[in-house]
């Protein structure tokens, strides 16, 4: 077992392990650390706990310190720093006429390093904007084309519920969302009320995915055939969380009744729910427009 912490390095961003070894860290602390990237400024999000050194994938690097008052000011300057830069950068776009958008720009603590966040529809020869960028500030540049899920994380807003975005506030990673979680929860299909202002798919709809999964696993599927008071009929929808099914009798009726009220379960057809469901279901939010 290894002792580390979690650190973060910005809202809502993945937290990395480091080894906090000489130093006590608690959580909600700041701190200095070393990167790939170098020297950087985080906050602790997980406090000191064991962790099976086997769920470390990299070499555990150390802290170099707990953030000091002047660490803080530096961190003050650089966010100055990154909004002059955006603005050079946006001009510098302009006289090399390049079909990209500029999202946000970021120091790294120590300076070592400048990143230009952008997106764009496809490749883009930044080439001699990176020449033309290291003249002006005279450290490495990196430009980083990002789709347009990180540009609204960067960014941030209000979805379609009228709260803060998800993946700006807690989601410290996306996860795969797709048109079947919305099938599953019995959701309108039209893109525009399933996808958020990145028009993407709702990162939301994974949240219930498997409570409705599990759900519908007890209930009679789609096409099936019930018996209902003496009465066959045919499946034509599921309301998982209510536990009952929307079902045509023989006699010409529809009723909604509970799973307890189905007398007898005639015909399920897996298979044929099977396909229904999944019909158009590797379409994932990068699909969506």
């Amino acid at each position: 077992m290894v002792t580390v912490i979690g650190v973060s390095f910005k809202l809502a961003g993945k937290v990395y392990y480091f080894d906090p070894t000489g130093f006590e860290i608690k959580q909600g602390d700041h701190v200095i650390v070393e990167t790939v990237r170098g020297v950087e400024f985080g906050k602790v999000m997980i406090g000191p706990r064991e962790v099976a050194e086997e769920k470390i994938s990299s070499p555990l690097k150390k802290v170099i310190r707990i953030a000091t008052s002047e660490d803080f000011s530096q961190v003050k300057e650089n966010e100055d720093k990154s909004k002059k830069s955006f603005e050079i950068c946006l001009q510098k776009i302009k006289q090399h006429q390049l079909e990209m958008k500029l999202v946000d720009v970021e120091y790294t603590f120590d300076r070592s390093k400048i990143i230009f966040y952008f997106t764009a529809d496809g490749r883009v020869d930044f080439r001699e904007l990176v020449k033309d960028l290291a003249a002006v500030f005279k450290t490495r540049i990196e430009l980083r084309q990002i789709g347009v899920r990180d540009e609204a994380k960067m960014l941030g807003g209000l979805g379609p519920c009228g709260r803060p975005l998800c993946c700006a506030t807690f989601l410290g990673e996306f996860e795969p969302v797709s048109i079947k979680m919305a099938k599953e929860q019995n959701l309108s299909l039209n893109p525009v009320k399933i996808s958020g202002i990145c028009s993407r798919l709702m990162c939301c709809l994974k949240y219930e995915a498997s409570s409705y999964r599990d759900a519908k696993s007890d209930l009679p599927l789609f096409g099936g055939k019930v018996r209902i008071d003496g009465v066959e009929g045919t499946i034509l929808e599921t309301y998982p969380i209510k536990e009952s099914v929307l079902v045509e009798l023989n006699n010409g009726t529809s009723k909604e009744v509970l799973l307890a009220e189905i007398e007898e379960i005639i015909l399920d057809l897996p298979e044929a729910n099977k396909d229904i469901n999944n019909k158009d279901t590797d379409q994932d939010s990068n699909d969506i427009e």
